[in-house]
């Protein structure tokens, strides 16, 4: 009986670790660029958007579309890092965990 209380005790210390890595994820910020940094996303480590920045020589209508295009790499960029940045978050959490999944399994963090 040791062992599931051992058990228990360790499932109790990880959801507090998992709330807290949750927490500093929507605190931290990733930043993507595109077009050497004429357009930088600014995204929360949960992948929402808090800033755009766009270089004011874009900011000419003929350049229309080259803004669309760099404001859509710029997410994309931002989104990937905000992914990684995540994952590592967790994996530092879950520990061994996620070796004891089965392959292709996703948990929901």
């Amino acid at each position: 009986m040791k062992d599931l209380a051992g058990l228990v005790r360790e499932a109790q210390k990880m959801q507090a670790e998992m709330a807290r890595a949750e927490a500093e994820l929507e605190s931290a910020e990733v930043e993507g660029e595109a077009g050497a940094g004429l357009v930088k996303v600014t995204l929360s480590g949960k992948g929402a958007a808090k800033r755009v920045r766009i270089d004011p020589s874009l900011l000419v209508p003929a350049e229309g579309e080259v803004l669309e295009d760099l404001l859509t790499a710029a997410i994309n960029d931002a989104k990937a890092k905000a992914d990684v940045h995540a994952q590592e978050k967790m994996k530092a959490v879950s520990g061994g965990l996620a070796g004891l999944l089965p392959p292709g399994f996703k948990p929901p963090f």
